[in-house]
């Protein structure tokens, strides 16, 4: 087993211009971008998440789950691909409606009730 600190070379977060990579952003492959043939500065672990990228775009969740890596992993190799050009991302639209925090408690309780009673 690969510790994730050696995967992400000690970094735990992406660079800064990567630093807001949200679960739902969907990310796809550049389709302009060849897979980079050991030049650039990636790991297997970044070529298998452009690889699962190509030609069907995936949510930053789906890909952390697919790869079997932690998403704090995953956002950081995210960034380094996104600063070399292999990917690009699209943002979830956050100019919708916010849920109403009296149905969120509503439905925190109920979900506590639940497991309360062992469900």
């Amino acid at each position: 087993m690969v510790r994730p600190y050696t995967v992400t070379r000690g970094r735990t977060r992406p660079d800064a211009a990567a630093s807001d990579i949200d679960l739902i952003a969907v990310v796809a492959a550049e389709p302009e971008a060849d897979l980079p043939a050991g030049g650039d500065d990636l790991g297997e672990d970044h070529l298998a998440l452009l690889r699962r990228c190509e030609g069907h775009p995936r949510t930053v969740a789906e890909l952390a789950s697919e790869a079997d890596l932690p998403v704090g992993v995953v956002r950081v190799l995210l960034g380094d691909l996104l600063d070399a050009g292999h990917i690009h991302m699209v943002a979830p639209d956050s100019s919708g409606e916010r849920p109403d925090v009296g149905v969120l408690k509503h439905v925190i309780s109920g979900l506590k009730s639940l497991e309360a009673e062992g469900l």
